[in-house]
């Protein structure tokens, strides 16, 4: 502000003053009235100041003891139910555990936050609708972005909501050590897996690279629990991996798939582009093991081969949502077989579902694990998140697989012995239908 500005905003303030004198000139009584109201006002409005200072700077302490809110809630917005929870029971017992529990270290607020919300979740009794903290929500991201420090098993629950393995990785310490898809997890460590969420059994699993984890595992046709000592290490995955096969007739390109992540997308679509270059024209897409993953990635996968619906997901109300091709199949006259087998599981069910509905090429191996519900994943404040049951998935022709696997056109199994002498009677017969 300059000089010549000032005078000019000093004579506007003082016109102003004298026109509310002028305008207020009222009877005593009244203005006696209003004096006392103003008075009171500025009290009240004193008072609440010098409470909020205090608070804000913590030299007014509010008691709580013996204090209950009583909250009640309706959901039957969403349910349909007129379900009534008082809350009023959740913050006793917030309200006991730090007054009472032995151990005061222990209270953590975030920990009881975290607790109560997972099991909460937990109480639907959907081992796939799961709570997940930070660190584990972090741990998901990690494995959908290919790189991460544990053993490289992919698990999930059995039809029976048992802890299992749903496909140890390529290349792993867990493939390595000869843990098997559909073993069952009875313990991690020495800590039993009896229900343990998804979340807390991924947290146990996975720690630092060099640093070793102790499975204990039930296998079908072994009489004896088998236990794996593990060695943690960086694991790096690359989610497609093409390599071409000189068979009689000419050359066969191979595919495989190890899960459907945030990669798995390009990597595709490089390898295309390589099939293509090369001219091959028999192709063999290998499935086995690929524990799932992103639904948008099943579709990008299976437009390859289809044109109209991949998968349908039908919801809570009955309703039926179909999911098309998300772009023009480059490979959609191309002789192809599908690999298959019990690690071969949600969104690589989706992309066999979907070859085997529409007649586009003969899935070969053994049933698939039988996972068909669709997961949406919500990020929360603080780095948690919420995986919820939204839907199942249905193949293109209404059929849902949950719980019930993909039956292959041919079945062929993978016997021990086979392992032990590196043979794979499952890619053979695939090649001899080529």
């Amino acid at each position: 502000m300059n000089s010549k500005t000032l005078p000019e905003t000093s004579v506007a303030r003082e016109v102003e003053s004298s026109d509310v004198k002028e305008s207020f000139e009222i009877p005593k009584p009244k203005t006696g009235r209003l004096f006392n109201f103003v008075l009171q006002f500025a009290i009240v409005g004193i008072a609440f100041f010098v409470i909020g200072y205090a608070v804000g700077n913590k030299k007014l302490q509010i008691d709580q003891k013996n204090f209950i809110p009583k909250i009640t809630v309706s959901n039957q917005q969403y349910t349909g139910r007129n379900q009534n929870i008082d809350f009023s029971l959740f913050w006793q017992v917030y309200d006991a555990l730090p007054a009472k529990y032995l151990d005061k270290s222990a209270i953590d607020g975030n920990k009881i936050l975290y607790g109560a919300i997972s099991g909460m979740v937990k109480s639907l009794g959907d081992p796939y609708t799961a709570f997940l903290d930070p660190k584990q929500n972090q741990n998901v991201t990690d494995e959908l972005s290919g790189s991460f420090q544990g053993v490289g098993i992919q698990i999930g629950f059995d039809k029976d909501k048992r802890l299992a393995v749903i496909a140890p990785l390529k290349g792993t310490p867990a493939e390595r050590a000869g843990v098997l898809a559909k073993d069952l997890i009875l313990k991690i460590d020495n800590k039993n897996t009896f229900d343990m969420t998804l979340p807390e059994a991924v947290d146990l699993i996975r720690g630092a690279a060099g640093t070793k984890v102790k499975l204990t595992l039930a296998r079908s046709g072994v009489d004896k629990p088998i236990e794996k000592d593990l060695e943690r290490a960086q694991i790096t995955v690359k989610s497609v991996e093409l390599e071409f096969k000189d068979v009689k007739g000419g050359q066969v390109a191979v595919i495989h798939v190890s899960r459907f992540g945030e990669t798995t997308n390009k990597e595709w679509d490089d390898a295309v582009s390589e099939v293509l270059k090369k001219n091959v024209r028999r192709l063999v897409v290998d499935m086995r093991n690929n524990p799932g993953g992103l639904l948008t990635s099943a579709i990008h996968l299976g437009s390859e081969f289809l044109h109209g619906t991949i998968v349908k997901q039908q919801f809570a109300d009955g309703s039926i949502q179909e999911l098309p091709a998300d772009h023009a199949g480059l490979l959609e006259k191309i002789p192809m077989v599908v690999l298959i087998n019990g690690g071969s599981a949600s969104a690589a069910e989706i992309f066999s579902g979907a070859v085997q509905d529409n007649k586009r090429g003969k899935l070969v191996g053994e049933k698939s694990f039988g996972k068909g519900t669709v997961q949406d994943v919500l990020d929360l404040p603080g780095g948690s998140g919420l995986h919820i049951t939204i839907a199942k998935w249905l193949t293109p022709k209404g059929t849902s697989i949950h719980g019930v696997g993909i039956t292959p056109d041919i079945n062929v199994e993978l016997k021990s012995e086979d392992r032990d002498k590196s043979l794979d009677p499952q890619f053979e017969r695939a090649l001899e239908l080529l």
